[in-house]
């Protein structure tokens, strides 16, 4: 996940977005940010548990709903600089577990115990080691940021049977641990995307300035490997300096007409006013977590004409994505970004597993949670069609699960099937232009 990004996408924008066609790969969508945790996993937790709980029925759902709803946690950011997308986490988890509740996960309903990592590492690993260790989840929806999401992976669920599904983050490194699942595509498809667009836009040099941690550095190193031009300058800049008036002026000075900025929206808007008083110019590319409102309304209008964001999306097109926008408006009176869609998507594989599983175990949740996302078994779009499937003596690999936000297909490495929407600035807003499916 990114920095604090606002941005969510109206039918207005689906309607400006309709017909382009100008990349290969289209898809329908809905979109905004991620990252923006410290990116470290400096946390020294302890070794997680088992994930079973004493106070836990370790039956599955088949016995009726003998003992309470089955207990699962949550780790969001309740505060901090990542608590806007908090704040859409739990919108969307809200909304997923009235729909679980409503029909039950055959017979007993679901509960999350949730707590704050701060949009801090070592708040997450605190946040993980009493959801794993004193309330002994065996199922573990966590984080936003992936840094924080890697903390508590590594200093917490690792060597466990605990399943950790992060709702919000996209850094590359997250590939490397497949024991990590998440809902939300690696930043490798913007990178892709990014190196694509910009080539086709008829630029062979490009100046790069990324976010000094691990989102930043991993999606710079994955366009520099996709990008076949020349890297005219490519430097990282830390977080909440005052002044990037140096990283600007070298990005200037190396001759590149494409600007490509891989960092957050608070840094992002100093650097465009920066660029604007100084009278540079320059064609900008940005990747997701340099979108949002926070950044159209603390930048002069006609300082970002035309920039292109590639950022992840949702299938807006879609039956159960569109039922679900007009639920989360009618809850909260605005549209939802796809980092609710993820959250919501999270709540509900959970509770499929549940079900799918032999036992509210850790370890029997890690055999089906991937098999009920993927493509082997019916297609379905809502939790009540596929638990239809489990009361009738169907298992994990008999439904494929469609989510709110896209198809999901969770792989070897725990990735899903990565959405991405591509947006230009006009008129000093954003603008759908197309959609791409990795």
């Amino acid at each position: 996940m990114q920095d604090d990004s606002e941005y969510t996408f109206d039918r207005r924008r689906v309607l400006k977005a309709a017909g382009l066609a100008g990349l290969a790969g289209l898809a329908g969508c809905v979109s905004t940010t991620d990252d923006g945790g410290d990116g470290g996993s400096d946390g020294d937790g302890g070794d997680g548990g088992d994930g079973s709980s004493e106070d836990t029925d370790t039956e599955s759902g088949g016995d009726g709903g003998s003992s309470g709803p089955y207990e699962i946690g949550m780790v969001n950011s309740l505060t901090g600089s990542l608590s806007a997308f908090g704040q859409r986490n739990q919108r969307g988890k809200e909304l997923a577990l009235e729909v679980v509740n409503a029909v039950g996960i055959d017979g007993r309903e679901l509960a999350i115990i949730e707590e704050d990592s701060e949009s801090e590492s070592q708040g997450g690993v605190s946040a993980a080691q009493k959801l794993v260790n004193q309330d002994e989840v065996p199922f573990l929806i966590g984080a936003v940021g992936s840094g924080v999401s890697l903390a508590i992976y590594e200093s917490v669920v690792q060597g466990t049977d605990v399943v950790q599904l992060s709702q919000n983050s996209t850094g590359l490194g997250l590939t490397d641990f497949p024991g990590l699942l998440r809902m939300s595509p690696t930043g490798r498809v913007q990178s892709v995307a990014l190196s694509n667009i910009i080539a086709e836009d008829g630029y062979d040099s490009v100046a790069v300035t990324y976010v000094n941690n691990d989102y930043g550095q991993s999606l710079t190193d994955a366009f520099v490997e996709a990008w076949d031009g020349e890297i005219a300058y490519n430097s990282p800049h830390d977080q909440e300096q005052q002044s990037y008036s140096s990283v600007v002026s070298e990005m200037n000075d190396s001759g590149a007409e494409a600007w490509l900025f891989i960092t957050y929206q608070a840094e992002f808007a100093t650097m465009v006013n920066e660029v604007y008083s100084s009278g540079y110019e320059a064609q900008f590319y940005g990747a997701d977590s340099v979108s949002g409102d926070n950044v159209i309304s603390n930048t002069p209008e006609g300082s970002m004409e035309g920039m292109k964001i590639v950022v992840p999306s949702a299938p807006v097109e879609e039956e159960n994505y569109q039922q679900f926008a007009a639920d989360f408006e009618e809850a909260y009176g605005e549209q939802p970004t796809a980092w609710s869609a993820y959250a919501y998507d999270c709540v509900i594989t959970a509770a499929l597993s549940i079900w799918a599983a032999d036992e509210f175990t850790g370890a029997a949740l890690q055999e089906v949670v991937r098999d009920v996302t993927r493509p082997e078994g019916e297609q379905v779009t809502s939790f009540e069609a596929a638990s239809q499937i489990l009361a009738d003596g169907g298992g994990a690999t008999d439904i494929d699960y469609q989510g709110v936000s896209g198809p999901i297909d969770l792989d070897e490495n725990g990735d899903p099937k990565g959405f991405l929407q591509i947006l230009e600035v006009q008129d000093h807003d954003y603008v759908g232009t197309g959609f791409i499916e990795s």
